[in-house]
């Protein structure tokens, strides 16, 4: 009886193990023509297409991760309260200049991606930059038409080109970063030497940034007067009264802050001011 059902086990195997591997041998086979199929229709990175892609991520480096914080910081320079009118004037033809220069490099980045790249916009890079061409030219024409100081849409004007202004920074920033993962994905070059040098440039320019409000009150930390009371900044605020000038100081006791906070308490005291009056 054992005899019988070695016989039919042994008939069995003889007839269906070889068509059972000829099934996968013949599915291994499929696989691997889709896989050579799908290599096939993967777009090769060239030589030529790997040097129009260093030469577009060069050219938004330098305009949105090194000029454009560069404008940023050289105008909050004109801040400080030992800034003259000669200085004033040097430092803002200087952030203007970057900032062209900025958009110039921009657009020439621009260009050689629509010409040498497929914009299909289904990344966040693609997509990132498109909006950001988009806000620098917004703001590069806002920069030419702000309205005089003094006038009653200056103040409207001096918030929207600081909003905007600061969100492509930290936008082209971000998008600098995102770039440099679509290098990587798109030509396995590393890239963890280009990021720690971006890194370490982004963080000394934001270290001077937070630096720039600090540092007159820093100083001003050893400096005692007579009375044992130290100094602490003051605002003059001139109000025109009956054709007489009337001078108010306020005391601010030991805060210094941004350009842009500045700007405001100021406004909300001369509100202040002329509603009691």
């Amino acid at each position: 009886m054992r005899e019988y059902w070695m016989s039919i086990i042994s008939v069995f195997a003889f007839f269906v193990f070889p068509h059972f591997i000829f099934c996968l041998s013949n599915e291994e086979i499929q696989l691997n023509s889709q896989l050579i199929s799908i290599n096939q229709h993967v777009p090769k990175v060239n030589s030529h297409r790997i040097f129009d892609i260093e030469i577009h991520g060069i050219l938004l480096w330098a305009s949105m991760g090194f000029l454009m914080p560069a404008g940023i910081l050289t105008i909050r320079l004109s801040n400080t309260e030992e800034c003259s009118t000669i200085k004033l004037k040097i430092l803002f033809y200087l952030h203007g200049t970057l900032q062209v220069l900025s958009v110039v490099l921009a657009t020439a980045g621009a260009v050689l991606s629509i010409k040498s790249f497929e914009n299909l916009f289904n990344n966040n890079h693609q997509r990132i930059g498109l909006a950001l061409y988009i806000a620098i030219y917004v703001q590069f024409f806002m920069g030419f038409r702000r309205p005089k100081r003094g006038s009653k849409g200056r103040s409207v004007w001096y918030f929207f080109h600081w909003l905007l202004g600061t969100t492509i920074c930290l936008a082209g920033i971000i998008n600098t970063y995102t770039g440099l993962n679509a290098y990587n994905q798109r030509t396995s070059k590393p890239i963890s030497l280009w990021t720690i040098i971006f890194t370490a440039q982004i963080s000394f320019m934001g270290l001077f940034y937070l630096f720039q409000d600090k540092w007159e009150y820093i100083q001003k930390q050893g400096v005692i007067l007579d009375n044992n009371e130290t100094i602490t900044p003051q605002v003059e605020i001139v109000v025109t009264q009956n054709d007489e000038q009337k001078m108010i100081m306020r005391t601010e006791s030991g805060r210094k802050s941004n350009a842009l906070g500045t700007f405001f308490s100021r406004n909300n005291v001369l509100n202040k001011l002329f509603q009691q009056t």
